[in-house]
């Protein structure tokens, strides 16, 4: 189905992929996963590798959602920082988040076992927008070193142009083991992977409803039912749709990217070549492709209605970043929902037969690869490590149905608010 906010550069250079859409009738396996984005491609392919039959269902295209249209940042971690996680609980499982979120990087080795070409680079540069958000930087970073080895680079303002020509920022860290990709093809690369390992993919078919039958569940989709042991419901922003109670968890909030033209000043505007996110609530991101465009996100709305014209409304933060491309020209211009959960931290879970996982809050190109092996493990019966992210808290945004995007709009606009005030 045609989509007005896929006109993505991602989608203009991804990979050739042949729509998987040989449907014949009703099927049964062992795992039936809903969504080919990154979660439902890594939990499908490691389910597969573990010998289980998989079918995955996908509304439209593999990577169609958030894991095709993101900014392609590889950012460690989850979105509290590590000394927030220990804090609020405890050594032991901070110890256990850290292990999983920061040092396993299960995305460089997929693309390194299935030798996936998707553009990866190493490097990840966070911008201080404050000189008080300098100064929180420094502290985590100490603490990460002192606490577990774990090695950045502390840029101060005046060292930042040999990293970014931007006037902007107050200093930063720098992180060799972040990164950044081409998403899609990542997300392709997944599937290709994954169809190798055995699972049958169906996309262009919309499941709809997961039901209890007397051998196990059954999932229904426009034009088939799926009987299977085991579900893994990994449609994010989409999830309401299907299980409108794990709804509530997340509001969706719509984030809009950019690609310029081919930059001759490219190198200039990013000597370092990492991917850069500042510290804003409303953050700006950005990085080079490997053809030398700067793909820039910024600016968010909390209305489901893009705007116009994509490229105007993103073009000022990008200006206020880097006066010296403020009139260039802009190739591509997409957006998409980023689901959201109220403490940022994701949703992951089982009830009974069906697994879950879903509310990356913007921080989920490394975590879903993660979270879809971790379903997978657990499915297999080793559900220790499965268990450190399911563990996480979580509760349903207040308003219900109806006021629930609403009062979640009211308090982002809040946090908005504060950016621009300083």
């Amino acid at each position: 189905m045609a989509d007005p906010l896929n006109h993505s550069y991602y989608a203009a250079t991804a990979h050739e992929w042949r729509p998987r859409n040989d449907i014949r009738g009703d099927s049964r396996c062992d795992v039936a996963v809903i969504g080919g984005g990154f979660t439902g491609l890594s939990a499908a392919l490691a389910c597969a590798e573990r010998g289980f039959s998989v079918i995955l269902i996908e509304a439209d295209h593999v990577g169609f959602g958030a894991s095709g249209r993101n900014g392609g940042q590889l950012i460690p971690g989850l979105r509290w920082a590590a000394s927030e996680l220990e804090e609020e609980f405890g050594r032991e499982r901070a110890d256990a988040l850290f292990d999983l979120c920061w040092r396993d990087n299960r995305v460089a080795a997929r693309i390194a076992k299935h030798s996936i070409d998707c553009d990866l680079k190493s490097g990840l540069l966070e911008a201080a927008w404050t000189p008080k958000d300098f100064g929180a930087m420094r502290r985590e970073a100490d603490y990460l070193a002192g606490r577990f080895g774990y090695q950045s680079d502390v840029v101060a303002k005046a060292d930042m142009p040999n990293l970014i020509a931007s006037p902007l920022y107050h200093g930063g860290i720098h992180d060799p083991q972040g990164g950044h990709f081409h998403p899609l093809n990542y997300a392709i690369g997944l599937a290709q992977a994954a169809e190798a390992a055995g699972v049958c993919i169906w996309e262009g078919q919309r499941a709809y409803e997961i039901t209890d039958t007397a051998d196990g569940l059954g999932v229904m989709t426009d034009r088939a039912h799926v009987a299977a042991l085991y579900v893994i419901d990994a449609t994010d922003s989409w999830i309401g749709q299907i299980e409108p109670d794990l709804g509530r968890y997340t509001v969706p909030i719509m984030n809009y990217n950019i690609a310029t033209a081919p930059l001759a000043n490219a190198d200039e505007l990013l000597p370092s070549d990492a991917a850069v996110a500042d510290s804003r609530f409303v953050l700006n991101y950005f990085r080079l492709s490997a053809d030398k465009r700067l793909i820039f996100g910024g600016g968010e709305r909390y209305s489901q209605t893009p705007p116009h014209d994509i490229a105007a409304f993103v073009r000022p933060f990008m200006a206020q970043v880097f006066p010296q491309i403020a009139d260039a020209r802009i190739d591509y211009g997409w957006g998409g929902a980023v689901a959201v959960t109220m403490n940022r931290l994701p949703h992951i879970g089982r009830r009974g037969s069906v697994f879950f996982a879903h509310g990356f809050s913007g921080h989920g190109a490394l975590v879903t690869t993660l979270a879809g092996e971790l379903i997978a493990e657990a499915m297999a019966g080793t559900a220790e490590r499965f268990d450190v992210l399911a563990n996480l808290p979580s509760r349903p945004f207040p308003g219900g149905k109806w006021l629930r995007q609403p009062l979640a709009t009211l308090g982002l606009l809040y946090y908005a608010m504060k950016d621009r005030l300083g």
